[in-house]
Parts: structure tokens; sequence; C-alpha cells
């Protein structure tokens, strides 16, 4: 004969045991394959990239100083910071995102190189379904970025 207790113990495990399967199965479901980002500092793709990534972080942070324009003297030449910002004052936006706003993420990918210049194609992603592609031209010499926009001006 089973009594009230054994049939509450067997109970209780069941649930303990179904909740720790449950958890198991959540954990290892969420865990995924680890993550890595590569890069190589010779490599204007990947400079561009770093450039995008530091730069969308220091105008996220809160507190980051003038991060936001050390980043756009180091990476951009003179010439083109003058032009970003009577660009910005006309449009009343940030000329490297072309946005008021910071995209949640950025994708950088080549579009062609020549002897003298690089390009590529940054796609900013807004929200899910939302996302604006800009053109970066980078001298190969100086490794500087030159212009931002819609199109890009590198000759090929």
């Amino acid at each position: 004969m089973t009594s009230k207790k054994s049939i509450a113990r067997r109970s209780t495990v069941a649930a303990g045991l179904a909740l720790a399967l449950g958890l198991g199965i959540t954990a290892q479901a969420s865990a995924g394959a680890p993550r890595s980002v590569s890069g190589t500092p010779s490599d204007n793709i990947t400079r561009i990239a770093d450039f995008y990534g530091a730069y969308i972080d220091a105008v996220t942070d809160e507190g980051s100083g003038d991060l936001g324009d050390s980043l756009r003297g180091h990476y951009l030449t003179a010439a083109y910071q003058k032009q970003l910002s009577a660009w910005e004052d006309r449009e009343h936006a940030d000329g490297v995102l072309r946005a008021q706003n910071v995209p949640l993420s950025w994708k950088v990918t080549d579009n062609g190189s020549t002897k003298k210049y690089t390009e590529a194609v940054v796609t900013l992603t807004w929200s899910k379904n939302s996302t604006t592609k800009v053109v970066v031209d980078m001298a190969r010499d100086s490794r500087a970025i030159y212009h931002i926009g819609a199109k890009g001006l590198a000759k090929k």
C-alpha cells in the first residue's frame, strides 16, 4: 500500500527532476558557440571597423567626454573633419553616423580597393527592420578616412 507521504515524495522528486531537466536544456540551448572578432592593424577594412566600433561606443557611453572628437582627429583627414562639421551644422545630425541617434549595431564590408584608396560599405542597424548604408573612403597611404556618404568617391 502506498502512503500519502510516499506519493508526495515521488511528486516532489518528479517535479524537481522535470525542473532540473528543463533548466539544463535551456542553459545548453542559450550557451551557443563562443564568439570571436579578429582584425589586423594593417588592414584598412579592419581600421574602418575599429573606427566605427570605437566611435559608436564613444557617443553611446555617457561621460565619454571628447573621445568622439579625438577619434575623429585620429581617423579622419583634417580637411574632411572640416567638411563633416559643415555637413553637421547644415543637417543637424552626426556626420559619421548620418543620423541624430546611435545605431544598435554596425557591419563593415569591403567594397573594393585601388593602389591609392580603400572603399567600404558600413551598414548601420537601427532596429530589427531598419538599416542604412554609408560608403567610407580611406586613403591607403595615410590610412585616413577622407569621405563618408551615400556614394563613394574612390576612383576604381
